[in-house]
């Protein structure tokens, strides 16, 4: 539907006077009726009742106004968003916290391989936020752990990164307690696994969702947990070390965006390109696409 058709549809809901309407929108009045004829016709209503008393909405337009309204707002955000910054492209990119931080480069730098003119908004967050604002537009594109299906969203697997049990308690998973364990919920397929191989541990007074959290809490008051591979490295140096009879945990990381853009050709040189980063090294490095 033109926008046009709308426009000129609430402008005389205003004035409902055909006369007025054309000189507010700078038209003449048989454009102002042949606009309001096109949309009749469309519908097969009659939207405008005439009278020498003036113009009334019939009920088929006073149903139509509130979803012309929503109409015309939905036009201008994305009006908005097309012309976003001055007129430079914007692609709003959200990363998982864990996979985030000394990484970000990195993923950036796939983007922007794929989009050089494109400007970025980056930002740290959780799964379920993500998918949440790719559905209503707020995100063009997630790396995260956990999808969320919808009809509106695409996914396909990345890679996998791995989380090792650190203690102060020695190498032993014998001497790991609930009471001093921060159990670690980065994501449902995380806590499932690790309530599988781990029932014992899971009455662990502090859960956090976050490897830095983990890490910060381990330094500051001692214990158990399992960070991200290269952060195990780091408290090897502060007392830690790896919990040789705990299993590795393995979490997939994976690429979201809308649909539509699944056989968009930049979309697809785009996720070969974060495939490619994501199994290239370690977690922890920032390695170039």
């Amino acid at each position: 539907m033109q926008i046009e058709l709308v426009e000129t549809f609430l402008d005389l809901c205003e004035t409902r006077s055909f006369n007025r309407t054309a000189e507010r929108l700078g038209v003449t009045q048989s454009t102002v009726s042949g606009r309001i004829r096109t949309l009749e016709r469309r519908f097969g209503r009659p939207l405008f009742r005439r009278s020498r008393a003036g113009t009334e909405l019939t009920v088929e337009g006073m149903r139509f106004e509130p979803h012309a309204r929503a109409l015309r707002l939905s036009w201008s955000e994305a009006v908005a968003a097309v012309r976003e910054q001055g007129g430079a492209s914007a692609l709003r990119l959200s990363i998982q916290h864990d996979v985030a931080g000394p990484r970000t480069a990195a993923w950036l730098a796939c983007c922007q391989a794929v989009f050089p003119e494109a400007r970025f908004y980056v930002e740290a967050d959780f799964s379920a936020q993500m998918c949440a604002d790719l559905m209503t537009g707020e995100r063009d594109l997630a790396i995260l752990y956990s999808p969320k299906p919808h009809p509106d969203l695409y996914f396909e697997t990345l890679g996998e990164v791995c989380y090792r049990m650190v203690s102060d308690a020695g190498p032993d998973l014998a001497a790991v307690t609930a009471e001093r364990y921060v159990l670690t919920d980065f994501s449902p397929a995380f806590s499932r696994t690790h309530a599988a191989l781990l029932p014992q541990l899971h009455a662990a007074p502090v859960v956090s969702g976050q490897t830095d959290t983990v890490v910060a809490l381990l330094t500051a008051r001692g214990g158990a947990g399992y960070v991200l591979e290269d952060a195990a490295a780091a408290l090897a140096g502060q007392g830690f070390v790896p919990v040789a009879d705990a299993p590795p945990i393995r979490q997939a990381v994976y690429v979201a965006f809308h649909q539509r853009n699944r056989h968009r050709r930049a979309h697809r040189r785009l996720t070969e390109r974060l495939r490619a980063h994501a199994g290239s090294g370690g977690p922890g490095e920032p390695l170039p696409c």
